[in-house]
């Protein structure tokens, strides 16, 4: 599997500002399948991080970075408020 990212992300640094409180966010891509996706992970402080992966046809890759910033967010709030021992993430 290869690592990239799309031109129009690179040239927009505040895309840097969307992921800072975020542990981990990785762009995935491949080229067999056409395969684009981010996986991001909000926060493991209290276990592995737990989620599902979204398969939707976005417009472009910031609708598709926001949005699963948004869920993955989401994930480690309702982890907390259930009171099980995960964090959240998205894919």
């Amino acid at each position: 599997m290869n690592f990239t990212v799309e031109k129009n992300v690179l040239s927009d640094f505040s895309m840097f500002e969307k992921i800072k409180e975020y542990e981990q966010v990785i762009f995935c891509s491949e080229e067999a399948t056409g395969l684009r996706a981010i996986i991001a992970i909000h926060g493991t402080t209290l276990g592995p991080a737990l989620g599902g992966c979204r398969m939707f046809p976005y417009k472009n890759v910031e609708e598709a970075l926001d949005d699963v910033l948004r869920l993955a967010k989401g994930m480690t709030y309702k982890c907390a408020a259930a009171g099980v021992d995960f964090g959240g993430e998205k894919r």
